[in-house]
């Protein structure tokens, strides 16, 4: 990367409630190889705990992560425990509750008196007396229903003193509108990239307007692309790449970080070149004329 590297151009933190957490963080779901995103075989474990204290060396304090994100062979939670405990301080772990995976992998969703038990389970693994921020990560079949009962029980948690802080995952503005009058929402996880529809845009703004951070997932991968991006990438997205000697994994995270200081980014990889350059793209900062153009193009193109 060899063009509009500048560090001070926009603020580097944003606040998660009273933790302040740079804005280029790591999620911890690629360390596992987790389904249905898996990639084959994860890589070797001391291999994966290098990444995480290298993450961290690099000035990430914000690691997303979840009690559900394991294969035959691996646990983000344990991976992160192992790597980091005792926790330097300022470090802040996100997770999310609701879906949940029996130990043969297969998938299911807590009922609202269920969600303690896997609060507690991401205590037990990650080794702590409370977690920093929980999200709750709302199914796909529940996008236009409530989720008062389920975020009404995670407040309880937090009153209770298991959670610091709360957060929504895969919401609508309505969905974030009913958890806001229950209790203080910090930070919004969506998916959200190049391409994205006006809803999602929409969405992004309005958490900006309520000094709530948002949290986009996929970012690097573009729509409907949990892979990531590949030959297939829009030309427009290369041209800007080839521009900036960057990659495109930096052009689209430099660009989703540009829609506003309130939008944080959680990219996972377990390779350290790549960690590197993900951190790295948190100072790409690219011109007006290219995020015009970036922004324009619409999800079949990018």
């Amino acid at each position: 990367m060899n063009q509009q590297m500048n560090a001070t151009a926009v603020p580097r933190t944003w606040k998660l409630g009273d933790l302040t957490v740079n804005r280029v963080g790591f999620g911890a779901m690629r360390l596992t190889g987790t389904a249905p995103f898996d990639r084959g075989v994860p890589r070797g474990r001391e291999q994966s705990i290098g990444v995480l204290r290298r993450a961290v060396e690099l000035g990430v304090n914000h690691i997303d992560t979840a009690a559900f994100y394991f294969s035959a062979t691996r646990s983000a939670n344990e991976l992160i425990n192992r790597a980091l405990a005792p926790y330097p301080e300022g470090l802040v772990i996100t997770t999310k509750v609701w879906p949940g995976r029996d130990p043969s992998g297969a998938w299911w969703w807590a009922a609202p008196e269920q969600l303690r038990g896997q609060v507690e389970e991401n205590l037990r693994q990650l080794g702590r007396d409370h977690l920093d921020v929980v999200n709750l990560r709302v199914p796909p079949s529940r996008r236009a229903a409530s989720i008062g009962e389920h975020f009404g029980a995670l407040a309880e948690l937090r009153d209770a003193g298991l959670i610091r802080h709360l957060g929504v995952s895969h919401v609508t503005s309505d969905q974030l509108a009913e958890a806001r009058a229950i209790a203080p929402v910090v930070c919004v996880q969506n998916p959200y990239g190049v391409g994205a529809a006006n809803e999602s845009r929409a969405l992004l703004r309005l958490c900006g307007e309520l000094r709530i951070a948002f949290v986009p997932f996929f970012a690097i991968a573009g729509p409907g692309r949990e892979a990531g991006p590949g030959p297939g990438d829009s030309e427009t997205v290369c041209a800007v790449a080839r521009a900036h000697g960057a990659s495109l994994a930096q052009v689209r995270l430099a660009w989703t970080m540009q829609q506003g200081p309130h939008v944080l980014a959680i990219p996972g990889t377990s390779n350290p070149d790549h960690l590197a350059e993900n951190v790295a793209a948190g100072s790409l900062r690219l011109s007006d004329e290219e995020m015009e153009r970036l922004t324009s193009l619409r999800p079949a193109d990018a």
